[in-house]
């Protein structure tokens, strides 16, 4: 039968990184577990290896059920009935089929009945599903949610609803509003506490709200009288058995039709309080959506991996001029293009994960116990080195499967627009991955500040430092120039002290950073193992060739250009 975690060695290879050892023995803290969960693993291996059998069972449903089901699913979409979401069958026996496997609140620890795994493996697991099927991935992996509650809730809140997350119940965050997108400051759903009741209840609308007909909603609503700005705003925990929350309407999508987007309606909703007052946005929304973006990253990793198998599958089998397409060096060109961004953005996927773990784990045994002096210099590098690569990995990320879902419909030629070929759903699906969870330009205001204060800069010269194979070493050379270039790029811009200026070649000036990090990442992975050459090789001549036109569009602006790019 057909596996998506044994036919990808890519994975397994980025799940035995040599930080994983470190990463495991953390999160499992030394192994106590053992003493009161006979699933929990005994030493380093034994984790290791039940990694691997979930893997495993995530890559057989997403090969065997979810994503034969995926073309049925897209044409069936979701619907309202009775003021609720309907979603289509196929949705509903992938939700069963991971139900039963016991993939739900895969990072939770064991005592919410979860597999207390690490971000890594977990990552994994959502590149898989997106894979298949780039909608369920919207609906799977909101268990994020859990996570939030879990960093942020009460004892009691935690033992409630994680609980019944790990057992499948369905998770939603409720953010968005008709008037507040991007802007969550401008979020103006009310909350008000009953002193008599000693409860909140909520009372406004909500849309764009992915999964909204959910079982358990982490909502973001004003409690602050009077207040129009971030500081008013606070995070609330919805439970649907209470009622109050009816669906308006769903949102005819482009794509991911399997999981409605829900337009909703609160009528004095009952509802608990997250934490404390005023820190809804500032704080637990902040952290709810880096784990989102990084979620994004794995979906758009693994729509590429779908549209680069797809590209090859029809290049092999589709001949012109008495040849297979893919003997047409035109089209070979666009292949290895699609595999080298591919396994750049996969690259820094991972390495953006092991940075998660290791300064969440972190945080989490602080609750614990007070941290060694190595602890805490270990967890306030990795937290710094996971903010600034999660914008990098969700943007470029992002960017790159829209070009390579394009490109795979590029090598199908007319074939691609038609509705016959995986392709075309691909195509649908992933524009979105470049929008929601902040978009692109939101990802760059994100990583702007680590060119400016040298953070990236810092990553390419440590990176310069790593240990490669002899055919690795002139990648090495020109990787090395390349953060020269970059470096007095930024100089040159940074001179000018014209915040404007700045901003307009911001996104610019992110790419290159991300782009040679993201080349010194696959440079390395081939000294590790010779899958990765060619790659290696392509991407650092691709971001070569990126360089010399950021670097000349640059050079040739002028201050006086502003005004061209001011709003009329």
């Amino acid at each position: 039968m057909a596996n998506f975690y044994t036919d990808t060695p890519e994975l397994r290879f980025h799940l035995t990184d040599p930080l994983m050892k470190r990463i495991v023995e953390l999160k499992e803290r030394n192994y106590t577990d053992q003493q009161h969960y006979d699933y929990a693993p005994v030493d380093f291996e034994d984790a290791m290896d039940s990694y691997e059998r979930v893997l495993q069972e995530v890559g057989d449903i997403c090969a065997n059920i979810i994503a034969p089901n995926a073309e049925q699913v897209d044409k069936d979409g979701c619907h309202v009935e009775n003021k609720r979401a309907v979603m289509p069958a196929g949705t509903m026996q992938n939700l069963e089929a991971t139900r039963l496997a016991g993939l739900n609140g895969i990072s939770m620890p064991r005592r919410y009945g979860g597999l207390n795994f690490s971000t890594v493996p977990y990552m994994m697991a959502a590149d898989m599903v997106s894979r298949s099927d780039a909608g369920f991935e919207n609906l799977w992996g909101l268990q994020d949610c859990a996570e939030t509650i879990y960093e942020f809730g009460s004892e009691e809140q935690k033992e409630k609803y994680i609980t019944r997350a790990c057992q499948g119940e369905t998770l939603s965050m409720d953010l968005t509003e008709p008037d507040a997108g991007s802007d969550l400051q401008a979020v103006m759903l009310k909350a008000t506490y009953n002193e008599a009741k000693d409860c909140w209840y909520l009372n406004g609308v909500k849309r764009f709200i992915t999964n909204g007909d959910s079982d358990i909603h982490l909502v973001l609503a004003r409690s602050e009288e009077g207040t129009r700005d971030g500081r008013g705003l606070s995070m609330f925990i919805y439970d649907k058995r209470n009622g109050g929350v009816d669906v308006r309407r769903i949102e005819n999508k482009m794509g991911i039709k399997g999981v409605p987007a829900c337009e909703l309606t609160f009528k004095n909703a009952k509802a608990e309080l997250v934490g404390s007052r005023r820190l809804g946005l500032i704080k637990y929304v902040m952290a709810l959506m880096n784990g989102a973006r990084l979620g994004i990253s794995a979906q758009s990793v693994g729509i590429s991996e779908a549209a680069y198998r797809e590209a090859v599958s029809y290049a092999r089998e589709r001949r012109q001029f008495d040849k297979a397409i893919i003997e047409i060096p035109a089209v070979a060109e666009m292949l290895t293009r699609i595999k080298a961004k591919l396994d750049a953005s996969r690259a820094l996927l991972y390495e953006t994960s092991r940075y998660v773990d290791m300064y969440k784990i972190l945080d989490d045994i602080a609750k614990e116990r007070k941290l060694t002096p190595e602890e805490r210099s270990e967890n306030k590098q990795y937290a710094k080195w996971a903010d600034s690569f999660t914008p990098l990995a969700k943007g470029l990320g992002s960017e790159f499967a829209n070009q390579n879902v394009y490109d795979c419909v590029q090598v199908h030629g007319g074939s691609g627009f038609m509705k016959d070929y995986t392709c075309e759903r691909l195509h649908r699906d992933v524009r979105i991955t470049s929008i929601y969870e902040g978009t692109t330009q939101l990802q760059v205001v994100a990583a702007i500040r680590y060119v400016t204060n040298g953070t990236y800069l810092e990553h390419m010269r440590r990176m310069e430092q790593n240990e490669v194979k002899s055919e690795m070493k002139p990648l090495m050379e020109r990787l090395r120039s390349l953060a020269d270039r970059y470096e007095q790029t930024v100089n040159e811009v940074m001179e000018c002290k014209d915040q404007e200026y700045l901003d307009l070649m911001s996104r610019r000036l992110v790419e290159m950073a991300g782009y040679v990090v993201m080349a010194h990442l696959l440079v390395r992975d081939a000294s590790r193992d010779a899958m990765f050459d060619t790659s290696a090789r392509v991407f650092t001549a691709y971001v070569e060739a990126e360089y010399d036109k950021n670097i000349g569009y640059i050079s040739r602006f002028r201050k006086e250009d502003l005004a061209d790019f001011r709003c009329c």
